[in-house]
């Protein structure tokens, strides 16, 4: 999508998980991300916080990863989306991108993304739902 629409600034929110556990904070610190226009990365290296990123307001912002929409940040965005997958294909993906390094903690973040979905119901919010299996049809109507 980001590589689309030139103009966009795309927060990923694997870049600010604080570590393994960190769903539930990178989640709540969205809302305050999309106020104050900056965001604080996360060193996976060290395990600690690295450095400041700032946003340009009269810019779009996409905010991308599990987490990013919760009843919180929902009011403050102009438009959401839920891709849709399946867990068997949201596994292999996850596991051909980061390989070894997600392989041992896979268990671990799913029990998070499993009980965030179940208390925030992201898919609900959502203004439109997409097939992760093929999106390439979402583009063609923009």
């Amino acid at each position: 999508m980001a590589a689309a629409w030139p103009e966009v600034q795309l927060v990923k929110l694997d870049d600010f998980y604080p570590g393994w556990d960190g769903l539930d904070a990178a989640s709540a610190l969205v809302p305050r991300i999309l106020t104050e226009l900056r965001w604080q990365e996360w060193n996976w290296l060290t395990d600690s916080p690295g450095a400041w990123h700032k946003l340009d307001g009269d810019r779009p912002i996409v905010f991308e990863g599990i987490g990013a929409l919760s009843r919180a940040s929902a009011p403050l965005v102009d438009h959401s989306i839920w891709v849709e997958l399946d867990d068997v294909s949201r596994k292999k993906r996850a596991l051909d991108r980061d390989g070894d390094t997600y392989a041992p903690h896979w268990e671990r973040w799913a029990r998070q993304e499993l009980r965030f979905m179940v208390r925030e119901n992201p898919r609900e919010l959502a203004d439109e739902t997409l097939d992760g299996a093929d999106i390439s049809h979402w583009f063609s109507r923009r």
